[in-house]
């Protein structure tokens, strides 16, 4: 963490969570809050998630706030549901985004990923040893994220529309565990004629959460194997940077396409990207997206270049292709998406959404 955000953020600490911090349990993890990286919406996730210079819906509230100005319609909807390792998580994304007028607009959106119907068999023999199939518990594990987005045109740099998000994160398991979060991000679009840049910076003040632990629940399973816990600990997320550009081409008044790129880059250490050191990590994306008559979408993408390692200990490098399909009319959207494609085309996740927009 920036040494100059330490004596901020104990602060927010002390003031927001005093039990927290005189546990003073505080630890940077890698991969904190890693769900809000799995990406919303069929249309990015079918271009590989490069969506940080060219979004301009109801999702641009997760992947870049900026991209609110330019919305389609005076009031706009999304909503995306998917399932991931054969259904075991739910992923559910919904958003709603308006015009204030010309120049500014406005977003709020919601993120669940989830398992459920997890059995607790914890009390399932009593005490002499028969079985109690009543005693079965169930409870789910679920992350959240809650988003208020707003957008704004620049008034000294013609094309230039800047956006902030503020998030509330709330994750729980069952009855056995919580945690809150609060975090801020911000982002940057420029447009100049038939091309688009853009700039997003992610948990740009460190974004900390707060987890407390149920002892009554866990204290036993602790003391039977001989560990002392920590009921009350802190996760920071340290920010990240994804860099955008993207253009677009008309073909013969009615074909479309467009080519975008992104550039992300993490700055909690070490990664299996294509670019890595000791401090920071960069993953390129590419997306494409082809279109007739502004009514039906063809997709594609590249992202996670990731050096894997085979049985026989030999490393290659691979790409996780994405595809995707569109249909739009009057102000109805249905996308589909198929993403995380492994190297015997098996599909492991379908990715739908539907968005509409209206006057």
């Amino acid at each position: 963490m920036n040494k100059k955000l330490v004596p901020i953020f104990l602060l927010l600490t002390y003031l927001l969570f005093p039990d927290q911090a005189q546990a003073q349990d505080i630890s940077a993890p890698k991969y904190s809050n890693e769900f809000l990286n799995i990406g919303v919406g069929a249309r990015a996730l079918g271009m590989g998630s490069v969506q940080s210079a060219i979004v301009r819906d109801a999702t641009a509230g997760f992947w870049n706030p900026a991209g609110l100005v330019g919305l389609p319609k005076r009031h706009n909807a999304a909503y995306m549901h998917s399932e991931l390792f054969a259904g075991i998580i739910k992923n559910d994304y919904g958003s709603y985004a308006t015009n204030l007028d010309s120049t500014s607009a406005l977003a709020f959106s919601v993120i669940r990923v989830g398992v459920d119907d997890i059995a607790d068999t914890r009390r399932l023999q009593n005490e002499y040893g028969a079985i109690q199939y009543d005693s079965i518990e169930f409870f789910s594990v679920a992350d959240y994220a809650f988003l208020a987005s707003y957008a704004r045109q620049s008034n000294l740099i013609k094309g230039l529309t800047l956006g902030a998000n503020a998030k509330i994160i709330y994750r729980n398991v069952g009855k056995f565990a919580n945690a809150w979060g609060f975090g801020i991000d911000a982002g940057a679009q420029l447009r100049r004629g038939n091309w688009q840049f853009g700039l997003m910076a992610k948990d740009i003040t460190t974004t900390f959460t707060a987890w407390r632990l149920n002892p009554d629940e866990l204290e036993d399973t602790y003391l039977k194997d001989q560990e002392s816990f920590n009921a009350n600990s802190i996760e920071v997320t340290l920010p990240r940077l994804i860099l955008g550009a993207g253009r677009s081409f008309q073909f013969a008044n009615r074909f479309s396409a467009l080519v975008a790129t992104d550039l992300e880059i993490t700055t909690d250490g070490k990664r299996n990207t294509l670019l890595s050191t000791g401090v920071v990590s960069v993953d390129p994306r590419v997306g494409v997206e082809l279109g007739y008559a502004n009514s039906v979408f063809l997709r594609g993408g590249f992202n996670n270049v990731q050096q894997i390692e085979d049985l026989d200990g030999k490393s290659s490098w691979k790409v996780q292709p994405n595809f995707g399909i569109g249909v739009a009319t009057r102000g109805l959207q249905l996308d589909l998406a198929l993403s995380k494609v492994s190297d015997n085309s098996q599909v492991s996740s379908v990715i739908v959404s539907l968005a509409y927009s209206f006057d």
